[in-house]
């Protein structure tokens, strides 16, 4: 079971924010205890420099994207694109983040400091990874914590048609094992996302929504020791 890290000292909550709000905060830092506890209390980091860079922002998205059971949609042409993906889990942790993270993709915001803070989640057993691979070569892929049901993703990469795609598919079979309800958080909605039924929900509803999630036990596959 993932390793649990020492505490924050950090006052971590949204109680203060106002609606429509989405920066809830500045600063603190990207300790494993910090960023895991953020995320059980609805907020995420993303730096508010160039680049993602400091200052360290703090985020509670009102509405929030979700993704949410019986809302997955798969188009005929995402079917058809799957069968030539082959899926694996936390084989290429690094390899998706520093994708994900490449400074030529557009709106790229992933710093150094924040590739160092996931792997060191994913070395604690709670930051994991969806690989999508094309004739051998790692073309598409997500990554985000795990935390009971919840899973927050961070970022997702392609570099083949549909390979993102296939990557949130995938990722939302492996939540759907055990018939116990669960959440897929996106931070935000975009029209990418909406095609796959993502959703907005104001914070409140997402709140309600991770208190019951995050309870419940991980799916199977994340279950065993940390890598």
């Amino acid at each position: 079971m993932p390793v649990e890290p020492a505490p924050t000292p950090w006052d971590l909550t949204v109680e203060r924010a106002a609606p429509g709000e989405d920066l809830v905060g500045i600063g603190a830092d990207l300790e494993p205890g910090t960023v895991l506890e953020a995320y059980r209390q609805g907020i995420f980091p993303m730096g508010l420099g160039v680049g993602g860079g400091p200052p360290l922002g703090w985020w509670s998205p009102d509405p929030r994207g979700v993704l949410l059971p019986g809302d997955l949609h798969v188009s005929r042409s995402l079917q058809r694109s799957m069968r030539r993906f082959e899926i694996t889990y936390d084989t290429a942790f690094l390899d998706v983040v520093l994708a994900c993270a490449d400074p030529s993709r557009q709106g790229a915001w992933i710093t150094p400091t924040m590739v160092a803070a996931y792997h060191r989640l994913h070395e604690l057993g709670w930051a994991h990874s969806v690989e999508v691979w094309g004739d051998g070569h790692l073309v598409g892929g997500l990554y985000g914590l795990a935390v009971g049901r919840l899973f927050a993703a961070e970022s997702k990469f392609h570099r083949a048609t549909d390979a993102s795609k296939a990557a949130v598919v995938a990722l939302v079979r492996t939540l759907e094992e055990d018939g116990v309800p669960w959440v897929l958080d996106v931070q935000w909605r975009t029209d990418h996302l909406a095609t796959l039924g993502v959703r907005e929900v104001p914070r409140t509803a997402y709140l309600e929504l991770l208190r019951a999630v995050v309870a419940q036990e991980l799916p199977s596959r994340w279950r065993g020791r940390p890598s």
